[in-house]
């Protein structure tokens, strides 16, 4: 009798282990998806209202050109004798049947000066041809190096831009304290961050097989950023 009570025991042990473990792995899991979620929808917030500013927003035929864009918001940047950047984004492509699931990514890049400071910054970069778009579907790419980047035009100047910034593959701006502009990104580092991207769709998904698929699996809430690029731009 002793007998049967220990193995009962053991095995209810062994079931409240179990569960419990899986408890905390299903709050794990929905705690990085949340974080996913707010990622998408901030990249949406940040997008809407740079095109939502008076004769500040990016051109729109500039916009309609794009195969791809991405948004990173509240980019740290820091320079304190040698400075860096440092933020994460998401991105979406056009495919054929409208703006792919997000895909996510890590911003890294570090620059040598004397300035003494820090700051917080919204990053937005259009990839202009398939150039630009196989070079953020590769794994990593540092700007100017792997791809040509170029400060994007704004507003009712798009009509001035030199023939350089048309042809490069990505152009890139920047938003800090109101100010929205076209800034150089040379030696800033695109990677996509395979943790997100496994908590987004689960394990073994690429950022390539998601931003060339409009059909990826995703919760609606990680479709905010995609679904905001649908209204500002969609091509018939």
């Amino acid at each position: 009798m002793r007998s049967m009570f220990t193995t009962l025991a053991s095995f209810v042990v062994v079931v409240i282990v179990t569960f419990g473990a899986t408890g905390t792995s299903a709050q794990e899991t929905t705690r990085n998806m949340q974080d996913e979620v707010a990622q998408s929808q901030k990249a949406a917030k940040v997008f809407h209202e740079i095109m939502s500013a008076p004769d500040q927003a990016i051109p729109k035929e500039i916009l309609d050109d794009a195969e791809c864009v991405a948004v990173f918001p509240e980019v740290v940047q820091a320079a304190f004798g040698i400075g860096g950047r440092g933020g994460r984004g998401v991105a979406s492509c056009r495919t054929p049947q409208g703006w792919s699931a997000p895909a996510y990514f890590t911003l890294g890049g570090g620059s040598f000066g004397w300035q003494i400071g820090v700051e917080v910054t919204d990053m937005v970069m259009l990839f202009m041809n398939d150039e630009g778009m196989n070079s953020l579907l590769s794994s990593k790419v540092t700007l100017g190096a792997g791809a040509s980047v170029a400060a994007g035009p704004v507003g009712r100047h798009a009509g001035v831009a030199t023939d350089g910034k048309l042809n490069a593959q990505i152009l890139s701006y920047s938003r800090s304290k109101g100010l929205f502009a076209g800034v150089a990104l040379n030696g800033t580092v695109i990677e996509s961050n395979n943790d997100e991207m496994r908590n987004a769709y689960g394990p073994g998904m690429t950022a390539k097989a998601v931003l060339k698929d409009a059909k990826a699996k995703a919760l609606a809430g990680v479709l905010a950023f995609p679904e905001m690029l649908a209204t500002h731009s969609v091509r018939k």
